[in-house]
């Protein structure tokens, strides 16, 4: 494949820095950073160097990444590895799985420093926190990807890749749970959102705000994450092949029972409700809700709005055992529900959960 020119004069300013693959980069006293490929727009190859959009993701492998960007081995001994080659928007269930299980793996390894995860932006959010969740380590996981492809000319690919490279490397990143980098932002897995379709500074921490940034290269911690994560939680994944079937609903104005009735023919163990406002849910949605439930589905009550928490409203909402998603928002919501119904399906100790996570 005929790279595109920005990639192409990276390429060359490694060749001129004296890069080389990075399996055999100087070791030293350098940290050891594994770097975990998906695919997504950071890998992403378009038909010119000024398209934005339209592009392949994945098309470029982790070494083509690695190499573009020399800089990186000034803070680490780096290694790379392709877990996938997919757009985010196709991220399942079983390829979450096996990101988890191997960065368990690798973090066993006395070894190993931390890993950096680059990912497409869709669903970065999802994939962070899910591995905030299941990675039973406090050696630093960073997750970086792009809004624009590496053959463009704009391309922040490169900058986050160094940047999380950086974050992973340094000392001051232990012990904060799963972290997402880009556009010389660092934000707690747990809080961050992706909030505009196309702006490189799309990732956002609406109600908790970064819990650092880099400054010219130097990773800076001003907060920190207070939910229980990663050696904290009490999920573990080792000998799951298959997580819970939950869906999500979006609230409207003129709802009605049609999709959660589909949902519960199509077997759900839980129902997310992405509510207006503090997780209202139309009267006829709540009917067959509060039917899910009572046939033990497990209904959550989340909010489509961009910040807040869902807190105890409606009697009714109580009486049918909705439980409260705190402040996660729908997809969050999800994946939490999905973790918690391998443990138990005991209603107050998941809601505790959504109190905890």
């Amino acid at each position: 494949m005929k790279m595109k020119r920005p990639l192409v004069a990276m390429m060359l300013a490694a060749m001129m820095a004296g890069g080389q693959c990075f399996a055999s980069a100087a070791t030293g006293d350098k940290p050891d950073i594994k770097v975990l490929a998906t695919g997504g727009t950071i890998a992403g190859s378009a038909a010119s160097d000024t398209k934005t959009t339209g592009y392949k993701a994945g098309a470029l492998g982790i070494d083509t990444l690695l190499n573009a960007v020399p800089e990186t081995k000034n803070y680490a001994v780096l290694s790379g590895e392709q877990i996938c080659s997919i757009d985010s928007k196709d991220m399942t269930d079983d390829i979450w799985l096996k990101l988890a299980k191997r960065c368990n793996t690798l973090l066993k390894d006395k070894n190993v420093d931390g890993i950096v995860i680059t990912h497409g932006t869709d669903t970065l959010e999802e994939t962070a926190y899910f591995l905030n969740l299941t990675v039973k380590s406090q050696k630093p996981v960073v997750i970086t990807g792009a809004m624009r492809p590496a053959t463009a000319i704009s391309a922040d690919g490169p900058m986050n890749l160094l940047n999380a490279v950086r974050i992973a490397a340094d000392k001051k990143s232990a012990g904060r749970g799963v972290m997402v980098a880009l556009n010389d932002q660092i934000d707690a897995a747990r809080n961050v959102t992706k909030t505009n379709t196309t702006s490189v500074n799309t990732f956002q921490s609406p109600l908790a705000g970064s819990i650092g940034v880099v400054n010219d290269g130097v990773p800076e911690f001003y907060g920190q994450t207070t939910r229980l994560n990663t050696t904290a939680s009490e999920f573990d994944v080792t000998n799951l092949d298959k997580l819970p079937y939950v869906k999500v609903i979006y609230g409207t104005a003129n709802d009605d029972a049609l999709f959660v009735d589909a949902a519960i023919k199509a077997g759900v163990k839980g129902i997310v409700y992405a509510g207006t406002g503090n997780g209202s849910i139309h009267k006829d949605a709540e009917k067959a809700l509060a039917k899910a439930s009572a046939a033990g589905i497990v209904v959550v009550r989340s909010t489509r709005l961009v910040s807040g928490s869902v807190i105890p409203a409606e009697q009714s909402y109580i009486d049918a055992h909705f439980i409260d998603g705190d402040s996660l928002n729908p997809q969050k919501c999800r994946i939490l529900l999905q973790l918690a119904l391998t443990k138990t399906h005991d209603l107050k100790a998941i809601q505790d959960m959504f109190h905890k996570y």
